[in-house]
């Protein structure tokens, strides 16, 4: 068994990373285009309201690679390569500017019937992020954000609005990208500003519900407009180890396993999982349900289980083992002896793919999508204006070995979207050097750069992947 005739390969980029064009067409404010670069983007991260106050030099989303103007070229790009499937996000502020008004953008509407069209002359399918970290500024000035239930009905109305006006177009919806980063980076996740006198567990695991339960609603006006609609949660995924073979250690992992599981246990099976009573007490969480929240989630589950990975994580009960925890990306982890690392702390472990996909199937028993995996590095272009990024090539080759296998262990797995197709700006640090795409863009961290798009090594690469359906690698 490889992977199936009907596998939809293809690649994914967020739209906060990579239109620009912050301002054009009447899009508003997003909480993402007052983040700068750098360490001070970390800093803004943990701390917001510092970002609201500051007045940067330089913003990375207000042009990132300018793809609301290029988008017809890249995806010309990507059609070459052979995509069936391109993920992307709308972002809310373009459709709603505030987030809380009645009628929508007309012309942010438009760009997105275009891109879509664009992407289905070429016969490649849409998988739709509702919202990836991109929350309208306003609501988080004025209504702080998810903390307030009353973002469940503006969310609710721009997703019937986009579900409407493309329920011809895009089949695969995911509600929210990565829905558990709540509990990491608030401000990204949920457009939170935790003031230090406040119960930060109490607010995180509240708006974790008030995004819950929007996602049901959203997946119930859904299957009205079309029945044919796929819907699916996400992830940040990758699976917790024990750092030793302690029984303590074992159960340390077992627990923060479940606890990154818990809310994709509500998306999934419409329950809040059995553990959350316990987790819920020792966490001084009174979670705030209103009448109707426990049977919109029961009835409205997903389709499909997504997630992105790119490294396992490790942890133990031993404080002092602990101390030594390193912080690659959002997630803190002890550094695995048995595993590499890329250039920004990122541990490489491609069977953990394979293991957390068990883990997940074992889980859900639902069809499972990787809609986020690939390898942060820095290119260069050479003196005969190549660019041989030998390493990302690697990487994925031997996660998509670990897909396979997956398969063979008797998962059904709807396709993989490598992240960052085409070069964006980085999530975390905002920086360009760090590079995902097959494509080549001429951005520097400071947004200098021709925008020149280059082909890479890796896609000629993944073209023959997708062309041999994953028997190339």
């Amino acid at each position: 068994m490889s992977f199936p005739s009907d596998f939809l390969w293809g690649g994914a980029i967020a739209a906060n990373q990579s239109e620009g064009a912050y301002q054009s067409d009447n899009k508003g404010l997003s909480l993402v285009d007052i983040l700068p670069s750098g360490q001070h983007r970390i800093e803004a991260l943990h701390h917001p309201r510092k970002a609201l106050n500051t007045t940067y030099d330089y913003y990375p989303s207000h042009e990132a690679i300018d793809f609301y103007h290029h988008y017809p070229e890249d995806i010309k790009l990507l059609a070459e390569m052979g995509f069936k499937v391109f993920r992307t996000s709308i972002s809310w502020a373009r459709i709603f500017p505030k987030g809380d008004e009645t009628t929508p953008n007309e012309e942010g509407l438009r760009f997105y019937d275009q891109l879509f069209d664009e992407c289905l002359k070429y016969n490649m399918e849409l998988l739709i992020t509702i919202n990836h970290f991109d929350t309208p500024l306003y609501l988080v000035e004025h209504y702080g954000g998810w903390r307030n239930r009353k973002l469940i009905d503006f969310y609710l109305h721009y997703a019937e609005t986009i579900l409407e006006r493309y329920k011809h177009k895009v089949k695969y919806w995911l509600t929210f990208n990565e829905i558990n980063m709540m509990l990491h980076l608030p401000f990204f996740g949920g457009g939170l500003i935790l003031e230090e006198d406040e119960d930060h567990n109490q607010v995180k695991y509240q708006a974790a519900h008030h995004q819950l339960v929007a996602s049901s609603l959203a997946i119930q006006s859904g299957r009205t407009i079309n029945p044919d609609f796929e819907f699916g949660c996400m992830l940040a995924a990758g699976e917790i180890y024990p750092y030793r073979p302690h029984p303590s250690d074992v159960l340390k992992a077992q627990q923060e396993n479940y606890e990154q599981y818990m809310f994709i246990d509500v998306q999934a099976k419409g329950v809040y999982p059995w553990f959350t009573e316990r987790l819920f007490q020792d966490k001084n969480v009174q979670l705030s349900m209103e009448k109707g929240d426990e049977q919109i989630l029961q009835e409205n589950t997903v389709d499909f289980i997504s997630f992105s990975y790119y490294s396992s994580r490790l942890t133990s009960a031993d404080p002092e083992i602990l101390q030594n925890e390193t912080h690659g990306n959002a997630f803190s982890t002890l550094k695995n002896p048995h595993l590499n690392a890329s250039e920004w702390g990122w541990q490489i472990d491609p069977t953990g793919l394979r293991i957390t996909m068990n883990s997940l199937y074992d889980r859900y028993e639902k069809p499972l999508f990787i809609v986020e995996n690939g390898l942060g590095a820095k290119d260069s272009i050479n003196e005969n204006g190549t660019i041989e990024d030998n390493e990302r090539i690697s990487y994925m080759r031997d996660h998509l070995v670990q897909i396979e296998k997956a398969i063979n262990d008797g998962i059904p797995v709807i396709g993989y979207t490598s992240w960052g197709c085409i070069d964006i700006v980085s999530a975390g640090t905002g920086e360009m050097k760090k590079r995902y795409g097959f494509i080549y863009v001429d951005r520097d961290n400071q947004g200098g750069g021709s925008g020149q798009r280059i082909r890479k090594k890796s896609f000629y690469w993944y073209q023959e992947v997708i062309r041999s359906n994953g028997e190339f690698k």
